[in-house]
């Protein structure tokens, strides 16, 4: 059986020989290690390292792995140990495909030069059954092609990864395996409903284990003692060998091949002139990828600069020589009748020495990462940086065989993890994680994982047992809603209308429990059932955004950057904005046209308080930073962009300033509004004679943010301060006391009254949102939103299809939570996704559609000097996954913490 393994060789020297390239010694000695596995009837497997080869030993391996059946491999693996490879991604590639079938194991460290490759896998698929793209570039994980024969994926140091195409995981039938340890993955919702289509996946991990490479469970220190002094115990054999064999062999390994090139008179192929060495491939290697494509390709590889360094550390006697000084006599090797090669000696003598010290240096790497593992085992808390700062890091995540494995070479998932001493029924609440993805602090993560994926025997290293399962059913039905509207399962919108043809009456029986007083009229239960169907169907909400417009109608597109904006209350189809720049803005959001445009006057100041009135649909209230107060009619505005001031009477009233205004409203009757800032005081203002009434001093201790009137209470509003206060107050019984107060735990940024104002929604700093009671001020509903300790982490909070749900989003955070707004149950959550650049969005602010039920629109700011805001409208009836890419304009200048 050698022998076939020894033609191998043979075709691949014939074949370095027509291509006039020299043989790779890596290549050589892969073959010479395949021939000892072969002897010792193990499994055969061909180990290409990617980093060992330059452009011109592609040729040769490709055409070698294509005409031959390699029926004497049982496996092909091709890993790259290093980032800073400069080679052609179709040299990849073409070897990739040329193993085909016998490809057992991808592993990629770093890609981000090779978006070629990476998105051919994506999207042609691969046969492998082992798939490591850790450090990838990726943002948006697709998927799409076919993997028939994957079992294990790992994704791990993914940092620019965030989410995943509705499509992707739909062909990994045989998928068993998932990592993704630190990666940007925070969206419960869109997470598992994409991994909901891997039927056969059984370990997950977002965060890892200290000890555990693998997804499989952990079994604590007793696996980590046992292969130590396994390691330890067969290191002693190892070391039976004389201690100068290793130096006196390679010595005289090197002097023979050099005598032998001398003496056979090789061809000027294999002259002395010809020096391509790996250690010039190395030196060469000091220009960055081109971030030109659709991945984001970050420039940023500090965090795998140390591969490098330890993939030669750990291979340098080994590789150290040089494929000039690994020169074969090729005119020595002939092939005999029985097609058999006729090896020199000093090949044999080659074999022996690669395979001996491969083997002391393999055994010596398992040692030092054992008596690592020992010596850390209570550093719970090691960073990444710190972990990659290991001289034998690379060998702690190359060395599988350790573990316990399968003949795949991973973790065995046959394991009868019921029956396990080791574990436990629950995992422990504080227990010990690594690289965790932010996904894993979202409150009851594991809980919402195990219901979801009821499949999984695993996550992150730890056994779901059935008493988990049982705890994880009883929480995600405390805590979360299936579907919309507490429908207890997911029901087709074809089956809705075909209920609905038949004249069923099963709307209102299958409606919520809990009563509502929207839910009252069979029709009204049946827009329910077709709004809930589907939101369940829509995995990922449509976004787009809608801040853009033409100038004319051959002109450039202008983008503004938007700091306001308000739905009109009365015309479904009008909202205005104003800008950092001090524009005004009145669009049609439906057919995304220009309705009217004023530029700024003078200087530059953010528009942060609007209002539309409600008797006079074509008016609106306008508030600036510098606290100028104007009424504006949209009538009288241009339908087009300008830079030349000119008002034509747009402005009807020029009101008395209010010094630092943050926020303006106007009540329910258009007879009055008020106005608030940066003070403790609250201006009321006539609308009729346009005369300031009333400064209403010192109703809060620190300055007010936010002043709301109610919706149908003339007389009524509400205050939100950042002395932790929110207050309402009746203008009937003047500024003298409160009709009550609720406090927070911290400064207020946010109060609004539910449309039939029976409720006050109140918001606080870093998600502390809050429904209270409008008669007394009692709390009814707090919900539970994760804090992320930030004190500048301004959270908004408004009312979404009627009073059903909230939605509720933070300047520091790119989410949009949903909520009942009647169980605290949480629906889903939507997060804002920028393709087109490598910017970070935030909540701004935010609005629900008054006109049609699962609609809001986002502001979304960004944290980059030249980029600019925009509003995103949300369709969560929908799912489209493309998001318009759009230029980018100057930075946000105004506070997050101003206005609403």
């Amino acid at each position: 059986m050698a022998s076939n393994i020894s033609q191998l060789v043979a075709r691949y020297l014939n074949a370095c020989r027509k291509q006039e390239v020299l043989p790779n010694s890596s290549v050589l000695s892969s073959f010479l290690k395949v021939k000892h596995q072969k002897s010792h009837a193990e499994q055969c497997c061909l180990n290409i390292i990617i980093d060992q080869l330059k452009s011109s030993d592609f040729p040769p391996l490709i055409d070698l792995l294509s005409m031959s059946s390699l029926s004497e491999i049982d496996a092909v693996d091709v890993c790259q140990n290093s980032s800073y490879i400069l080679l052609d991604g179709e040299y990849v590639l073409s070897l990739l495909r040329a193993v085909n079938q016998k490809l057992r194991m991808i592993d990629l460290v770093d890609s981000s030069s090779w978006k070629d490759v990476l998105d051919d896998i994506c999207q042609k698929g691969i046969a492998c059954r082992i798939l490591n793209l850790r450090f990838s570039p990726i943002r948006k994980l697709n998927m799409t092609g076919k993997f028939m024969q994957l079992h294990t994926l790992r994704l791990d140091f993914s940092v620019h990864l965030t989410s995943f195409h509705t499509s992707c995981f739909s062909c990994m039938p045989k998928l068993m395996r998932l990592s993704m340890c630190d990666t940007r993955v925070t969206n419960l919702w869109m997470t598992s409903a994409a991994l909901s289509k891997l039927h056969s996946l059984e370990e997950l991990r977002f965060q890892s284990c200290l000890c555990c490479y693998d997804t499989g469970p952990c079994s604590g220190k007793g696996v980590i003692s046992s292969a130590y002094e396994k390691i330890r115990s067969s290191s002693h054999h190892c070391y039976s060998y004389p201690e100068s064999l290793s130096g006196t062999n390679e010595n005289f390994l090197l002097q023979n091949m050099q005598e032998s090139s001398i003496d056979g008179s090789p061809s000027s192929l294999y002259s002395d002139d010809d020096s391509f060495t790996n250690h010039e491939l190395l030196q060469s290697m000091t220009e960055e990828a081109s971030a030109e494509s659709d991945l984001d390709i970050s420039s940023d590889t500090r965090s795998i600069d140390n591969w490098t360094d330890m993939s030669q550390d750990s291979h340098h006697e080994l590789y150290g020589w040089t494929n000039s000084e690994i020169s074969v006599n090729t005119s020595d090797l002939t092939m005999s009748s029985s097609g058999h090669s006729s090896i020199p000696s000093t090949t044999r003598l080659f074999e022996e020495v690669i395979y001996s010290s491969t083997r002391i240096k393999n055994d010596i790497c398992n040692i030092n990462m054992f008596e690592g593992l020992k010596n850390n085992s209570l550093n719970v808390h090691a960073s990444s940086t710190e972990i990659y700062s290991q001289p034998n890091h690379r060998n702690q995540f190359s060395t599988d065989r350790v573990f316990i494995e399968d003949e795949e070479g991973c973790s065995s998932s046959g394991l009868n993890l019921e029956n396990t001493p080791e574990t436990l029924d629950f995992v422990p609440e504080k227990h010990p994680s690594h690289h965790p993805s932010p996904i894993c602090f979202e409150k009851y993560y594991r809980e919402y994982m195990i219901y979801s994926l009821p499949q999984l025997k695993v996550l992150d290293n730890f056994p779901v047992k059935h008493a988990e399962k049982e705890k994880a059913k009883a929480i995600f039905k405390k805590y979360y809603e299936n579907v919309p509207y507490n429908r207890q399962q997911k029901e087709s919108v074809v089956s809705i209308l075909q209920r609905r043809e038949v004249g069923s009456t099963a709307f209102c029986q299958k409606s919520s429990q809990i009563k509502q007083p929207y839910c009252r009229e069979s029709h009204h239960s049946f827009s329910r059932s077709l709004s809930a169907a589907k939101v369940s169907s829509a995995l990922q909400p449509h976004l787009h955004p809608i801040s853009k417009f033409r100038s004319g109608s051959r002109e450039e597109t202008r983008s503004f950057r938007p700091r306001q904006f308000e739905y009109h209350p009365s015309s479904p189809s009008l909202m205005v904005f104003g800008t950092l720049d001090g524009e005004l803005v009145v669009m049609n959001h439906e057919s995304e046209k220009l309705v009217g445009y004023l530029p700024s006057a003078g200087a530059l100041h953010s528009i942060l308080g609007l209002c539309w009135l409600k008797k006079y649909p074509s008016k609106f209230i306008a508030g600036s930073d510098n606290g100028s107060l104007q009424m504006y009619d949209v009538c009288q505005m241009r339908a087009t962009v300008t830079d030349q001031y000119c008002s034509m009477n747009a402005s009807v009233y020029t009101f008395d300033d209010f010094e630092q205004l943050t926020s303006v409203h106007v009540n329910s009757t258009d007879e009055y509004f008020v106005a608030s800032g940066f003070s403790k005081h609250v201006a009321l203002y006539d609308m009729g004679s346009g005369r300031r009434l009333q400064i209403f001093e010192d109703l809060h201790r620190e300055h007010i943010n936010v002043v709301k009137f109610a919706h149908h209470s003339p007389t009524i509003f509400a205050t939100a301060s950042f002395d932790h206060d929110v207050k309402m107050w009746d203008l009937r019984q003047g500024p003298s006391r409160p009709c009550f107060s609720a406090s927070s735990s911290k400064g207020n940024v946010m109060v609004c009254f539910s449309p039939d104002d029976h409720y006050l929604l109140a918001s606080a700093i870093d998600n502390e949102v809050k429904q209270i009671l409008a008669a007394d001020g009692r709390l009814h509903m707090s919900f539970s939103i994760s804090s992320t300790g930030s004190g500048q982490n301004y959270t908004r909070s408004y009312y979404m299809n009627g009073r059903d749900y909230i939605i509720s989003g933070s300047c520091e955070e790119n989410v949009v939570r949903i909520c009942c707004a009647q169980t605290g149950r949480r629906l889903r959550d939507v997060s804002l996704e920028d393709r087109g650049s490598r910017n970070s969005m935030f909540v701004q602010s935010l609005r629900g559609d008054p006109f049609r039920d699962f609609h809001m629109s986002i502001l979304a700011a960004y944290w980059h000097p030249f980029a600019k805001s925009e509003i995103v409208a949300v369709n969560l009836l929908q799912s489209d996954e493309r998001i318009e890419e759009n230029s980018r304009g100057r930075c946000r200048q105004a506070s997050s913490s101003m206005g609403g």
